[in-house]
């Protein structure tokens, strides 16, 4: 075991691009020492390879040895982590009927049981230490759904039960779970990142998805970079306090998330159709 590390250690999965590579710049510009992992090391980009306090590591969440390799190779360099980031994942975008069983099982795979792998691997170091902050980044569609992201948002209203429940669970072990409620933000998630459903013969969703996958691009293009999801993220990290849940983005965001709160299903419905399926 390595000597351990005067600086807070926080693990990011990944970290490639987006939220995942501005959560590891903005922690290890305020002195963390930040493990940035993602499937392919190569292909970091050069500002994450030029931090001196920025680890590579090469982590796929799908992967039970790839995780259990990064979190003892962050333990035999630094001695500890303090945090661990769940934020590896992507969109699966289009109608449901239109996904084939692989499409369905690859998006859990990725944004539900590569989260809990990450999970179960890091929670026995946790425990031996009594302390520990898992952050899982959901999605405001963890909470509220849109049209066409059927697949995608089963996977976030899947995370926010697991965390929801693990809190109790490893409460009594000084650990904390948290969950980031990012609203949409400008990032790949709606470009590279992004799986589009689409099966041969099946036309009749065609014009709904048309207008749907326009308008939820442009609420996309106007978003608020990575950032803001990154400084969430962080006091999320260091607040020391108990509070599970934090919604981030923009305004929009906030004022989505407490409409939901406080209307009925049929006035909320109508709010989403009037922005998703403008123009139909």
């Amino acid at each position: 075991m390595a000597t351990q590390s005067t600086k807070p250690v926080v693990l990011i999965t990944g970290s490639s691009s987006g939220i995942g590579k501005a959560t590891a710049l903005y922690f290890a510009q305020r002195g963390w020492q930040v493990v940035a992992t993602m499937r392919t090391v190569a292909k970091a980009p050069r500002d994450i390879q030029e931090q001196s306090n920025i680890t590579l590591l090469p982590l796929d969440v799908t992967d039970h040895t790839s995780i259990d390799r990064a979190i003892q190779d962050t333990l035999q360099l630094f001695g500890k982590i303090d945090a661990i980031v769940n934020n590896a994942g992507y969109g699966a975008v289009g109608a449901f009927e239109a996904a084939t069983e692989e499409q369905i099982r690859r998006q859990f795979d990725t944004n539900v049981f590569g989260l809990m792998n990450v999970v179960r691997g890091i929670l026995p170091h946790f425990r031996a230490r009594k302390q520990g902050t898992i952050i899982n980044v959901a999605s405001m569609g963890g909470r509220i759904t849109f049209p066409i992201y059927s697949i995608y948002h089963g996977t976030k209203w899947a995370v926010e039960g697991f965390s929801e429940s693990l809190q109790y669970e490893v409460a009594q072990f000084g650990i904390r779970v948290k969950i980031i409620e990012p609203g949409a933000i400008s990032t790949d998630f709606y470009d590279r990142s992004m799986d589009v459903l689409r099966k041969d013969g099946l036309t009749d969703y065609d014009r709904y998805v048309d207008v749907a996958f326009k308008n939820s691009q442009a609420e996309g293009e106007k978003a608020p970079g990575p950032e803001v999801v990154a400084r969430t993220i962080f006091i999320a990290a260091t607040d020391n306090s108990n509070r599970l849940r934090y919604v981030t983005g923009s305004a929009l965001t906030k004022v989505l998330m407490f409409f939901r709160r406080v209307l009925p299903h049929s006035a909320f419905s109508g709010i989403v159709k009037s922005v998703v399926e403008k123009g139909l």
